[in-house]
């Protein structure tokens, strides 16, 4: 048996011999598995609800009577987004923006009902996820159990004895990192159990699910890392406790809450009540929609009349108030994606601001990355808002050209005629269809995140060897 393994196995017989460092272990792990199982289940309650609402919207939309097409294209329609099946392990963004988005014409909404507005405050400190679990309290007990690794062996004087007797240092601190990287791999078994048992039943990539793998288990040996080079740096092993406290309470608890509020500060984002107003300003400039003679529209009416050939608008061969509608429509959806792309932008800017942070702290690496592989950050919630748009403008713009195809201009402009068309019409719109980023998409998000995380391990490694180097050095 190597000398690396032969110190890996003393560690492990040492920490079951320490019951409370054994019942940290076990209970940690206990708590993932439990995690991983409440989440699932709550994600697919969540998910089995939001599929049922949306085939009753779907459902109501389309059993609509016998009407006007622009009583329709008001009407509206809802979408449920959605849930991911990896937003079981890491949520995201998701409970803190909306699940529901109301289509209906001339406007794009933003989505709606978010479940930390909907649920207790207590929501805003984290839900029980595998995700919560590694990133905030697996670093936590790693600390505890490690910490003395080292120093014990320093404090008391059996180091000194095994260095004289001719152990080398390199493989001291490999069984050291050996014993602590087996404590991690029991705390992650749950969550990557998890993540198989997804993967065969959530017609997830696999690509997605290697990246989280992945991303937690760099998180982890960074920890390992940092866990025995403190300790092997530290005289005494409350020394290390103390020092590896303050780096996770500031690197965990205090960098993601701080950096976020400090990109805000330094891009700001308009509120939603300030985009809104900003837009029913834009929008009153542009005149009112359903007024075929306003002065919104003679630019569009003459070309109207010159591509058709005729002087009246009566003599056209479409109805002008479905062809003003769909002017309409283009106009008020150009502007409201103006606006849309500029928040968006801005947003991105804070995100990238954020990323250039988690350099120096890979927690803010390791949630992008999760968060991008699980489908629950801002690029995809954006890229759902994006498709509710497109299958909206494309729902509204039909409805608009059953107007102008299907009705005539003189009846439509008689306040004595109801003008209404079969409901068949709306029962032919499809539904509507989330699609996923590619797989290339994906890994292009999660790839510099994962390079920063191992960057972290390989300059952690490097200064373990340095202290390793030390440790040689003191011996003699």
């Amino acid at each position: 048996m190597s000398v690396a393994r032969r110190v890996a196995r003393e560690e492990w017989r040492w920490l079951a011999r320490g019951r409370v460092a054994l019942l940290g272990v076990v209970l940690l792990t206990i708590l993932s598995a439990v995690a991983a199982v409440t989440a699932h289940d709550q994600r697919r309650v969540a998910q089995a609800e939001r599929s049922r609402y949306q085939a009753e919207a779907n459902r109501q939309f389309a059993n609509q009577p016998d009407r006007h097409p622009h009583r329709v294209a008001h009407y509206g329609h809802l979408l449920f987004r959605p849930l991911d099946p990896l937003a079981a392990f890491d949520p995201g963004i998701d409970p803190f923006t909306g699940s529901l988005l109301f289509l209906e014409a001339h406007r794009r909404n933003e989505a709606d009902f978010g479940d930390v507005r909907q649920s207790s405050l207590l929501v805003r400190f984290g839900q029980l996820t595998p995700a919560f679990v590694l990133q905030m309290l697996a670093p936590l007990l790693l600390i505890f159990v490690g910490h003395a690794t080292i120093a014990r062996e320093r404090a008391s004087g059996m180091m000194r004895v095994m260095l004289a007797q001719g152990v080398p240092a390199t493989r001291l601190v490999a069984g050291k990192l050996v014993a602590l990287g087996g404590v991690a791999a029991v705390i992650l078994a749950p969550a990557a159990l998890a993540l198989v048992w997804i993967g065969l039943h959530g017609q997830v990539p696999t690509l997605r699910l290697l990246a989280l793998a992945a991303g937690y288990a760099l998180w982890l040996a960074i920890w390992v890392a940092a866990v025995v080079l403190a300790s092997a740096l530290a005289r005494r092993g409350s020394e290390a406790l103390l020092a590896l406290l303050a780096i996770w309470s500031l690197s965990v608890i205090v960098a993601p809450r701080v950096v976020p509020v400090l990109a805000n500060r330094l891009v700001t984002v308009p509120t939603r009540v300030e985009a809104e107003v900003a837009v029913a300003r834009d929008l009153a400039r542009l005149g009112d929609p359903h007024d075929p003679t306003g002065a919104r529209f003679l630019r569009f009416r003459d070309a109207t009349l010159n591509h058709y050939g005729v002087a009246r608008i009566e003599d056209l061969p479409v109805n002008f108030r479905g062809l003003i509608a769909m002017e309409s429509e283009r106009q008020s959806s150009a502007l409201f994606d103006r606006y849309a792309a500029a928040i968006a932008d801005r947003q991105a800017r804070q995100v990238r601001l954020v990323d250039r942070l988690g350099l120096f702290f890979p927690v803010l690496a390791l949630r992008e990355l999760s968060m991008a592989a699980a489908e629950t950050d801002l690029a995809a919630y954006r890229r759902f808002l994006d498709q509710g748009e497109v299958y909206r403008y494309t729902l509204v713009q039909g409805l608009n050209r059953l107007e102008a195809e299907r009705l005539r201009y003189a009846d439509d402009i008689d306040p004595t005629k109801e003008n209404r068309l079969s409901r068949v019409h709306w029962q032919r719109v499809p539904a509507f269809h989330f699609d996923p980023a590619a797989a290339a998409d994906t890994l292009g998000r999660v790839a510099p995140a994962g390079a920063v995380l191992l960057g972290w391990l390989l300059l952690l490694g490097a200064l373990v060897a340095a202290a390793t180097r030390r440790l040689t050095g003191d011996a003699r």
